[in-house]
């Protein structure tokens, strides 16, 4: 079965909204993962606007599932990621004042910059993933870098599902094809949703894990959390 990790991200938005600890993130996250969560996903950013790197600490000891940090690797966010030792970090090529999270890693461009950090953190005995797009020669420049997995971005698959959803698929088949040729092993997110998951996760069903994150958290202002994730977790079946 397809992993769900679910991101905590907009959890501490709503928080930060109004100060104090309501919502509280770690029982937040102990919530989750009694309703069924796999994972417990987060993407601290230097701004700090949703995540903190204060969460991060308070949140490694308390996750019995999988824990997830998401981030670009400069110095501070590589300082949290040792120190708390996640299951698995994931490299994402934000810039620091970016909304969200729009494109893959050239692979090829920053090989040499990905292998530096990716032997770091697996010297740490931390499993490694970068997110990448739907592009062979990233898929293939990833699997030189020596990560253990990527997350294909997969914001232009769900921008596209509702007018064509084969022609949407299409390039998401063909590099998680490659991708296990090469050996790696594959997550994705981004806009995932109750719409579209589980036509992704028929197309390619021997996934890894998804993230997701905004989606899910929105669901659950309608459905409740235990329900909502029981619901994306029936979609990954």
């Amino acid at each position: 079965m397809i992993r769900l990790s679910v991101n905590i991200n907009k959890i501490a938005t709503i928080r930060n909204a109004r100060g104090g600890n309501m919502p509280n993130l770690v029982q937040a996250a102990k919530d989750l993962e009694s309703y069924g969560a796999q994972g417990i996903t987060v993407h601290p950013r230097p701004d700090e606007r949703h995540i903190r790197y204060k969460d991060v600490e308070e949140l490694k000891p308390i996750i019995s599932t999988e824990f997830n940090i998401e981030g670009n690797p400069a110095d501070a966010f590589m300082d949290l990621v040792l120190k708390t030792k996640p299951h698995q970090v994931t490299l994402v090529p934000d810039d620091p004042d970016q909304l969200t999270s729009d494109h893959g890693w050239d692979t090829i461009k920053h090989k040499d910059f990905l292998k530096r950090i990716i032997k770091e953190f697996q010297d740490a005995g931390i499993r490694t993933s970068i997110f990448v797009d739907p592009v062979i020669e990233m898929i293939e420049g990833a699997k030189e870098t020596g990560t253990n997995r990527i997350e294909l971005y997969t914001e232009s698959y769900a921008a596209n599902y509702h007018e064509n959803r084969d022609k949407a698929i299409y390039p998401f088949v063909i590099t998680a094809n490659r991708a296990k040729e090469l050996g790696l092993e594959i997550n994705a997110g981004h806009d995932l949703n109750l719409d579209n998951l589980k036509f992704f996760a028929q197309s390619i069903p021997f996934l890894s894990e998804v993230s997701i994150g905004h989606a899910l958290i929105a669901d659950a202002l309608y459905y409740g959390f235990d329900n909502t994730v029981n619901m994306y977790l029936r979609e990954l079946k």
